[in-house]
């Protein structure tokens, strides 16, 4: 499972960020908003990453053959 950390900047908007994946940051107006942006942002990078030949462990609990 990935841990999603969330942050309201002064402005208002949300950070949400997934540490795991490097580059999984997104911005957005509310706090769900954040969390659907980065939701989406980390299953392209996940996909990016199996289409290269690799296999993040996390995966491997979704899974099976």
């Amino acid at each position: 499972m990935y841990q999603i950390s969330l942050e309201q900047e002064d402005d208002g908007r949300w950070i949400a960020e997934i540490e795991a994946l490097p580059g999984v940051m997104v911005y957005g107006d509310s706090k769900q908003q954040a969390i659907i942006k980065v939701e989406a942002l980390a299953l392209r990078v996940l996909a990016e990453q199996l289409e290269q030949g690799q296999t993040p462990t996390q995966l491997d609990e979704f899974f099976a053959a």
